[in-house]
């Protein structure tokens, strides 16, 4: 008797809980629409793009990151097994070294693309303002909407959601670009 009323209470629980993490989900998991929106409401704004201006760029942009995807699911593809041996190996190192530089290339075709469309400024202002919101984007990844951190203490950030520097790394200019000094090896 003890036994099923601990597997209904259990069960009740689980229950409850499934269905307030159901009520969650939408607040908290990744939309690509809503990325994409974001991104480019933050474009448009930092850019001071106007809506003639967006209007051509975004559908070139739109065709380069579709290009970027399917570099990036080869890429993706290529790195899920490893070879077995020495040549399989070198082939995928090869094949990796072909992929990174024809990223390149797309992102430098779409690049004089742009600039066929707008002026100078404006595409490196669009270049830097995509750079800014990945950065932020990804710097407030494991973030909860209230502010904490998902991810466990110590990585990427307290729990109170800031980044902490390693112990040593001073943040004042007598320190920036020196490590603290590292332990000796003993032999």
């Amino acid at each position: 008797m003890k036994k099923k009323l601990c597997t209904i209470i259990i069960m009740f629980a689980l229950t409850l809980g499934v269905s307030s993490q159901q009520g969650q989900q939408p607040g908290q998991r990744f939309s690509p629409e809503q990325f994409e929106a974001d991104l480019q409401a933050f474009i448009t704004k930092e850019a001071n793009l106007t809506p003639q201006e967006a209007a051509k760029f975004f559908p070139l942009y739109k065709e380069m990151q579709n290009k970027q995807r399917a570099l990036f699911e080869r890429q993706r593809q290529l790195a899920t097994v490893k070879p077995t041996d020495e040549q399989g190996c070198l082939k995928s190192i090869k094949d990796r070294d072909a992929l990174d530089l024809e990223l390149k290339q797309v992102q430098q075709t779409y690049h004089l693309r742009f600039l066929e469309q707008l002026p100078a400024s404006k595409v490196y202002d669009i270049l830097k303002a995509e750079d800014r919101f990945h950065r932020r984007m990804m710097k407030n990844w494991g973030r909860t909407p209230q502010g904490g951190n998902r991810m466990p203490q110590g990585w990427g950030g307290t729990p109170q959601g800031g980044n902490r520097m390693p112990q040593g790394w001073g943040r004042g200019p007598q320190t920036w670009g020196r490590p603290p000094a590292w332990p000796q090896q003993q032999q």
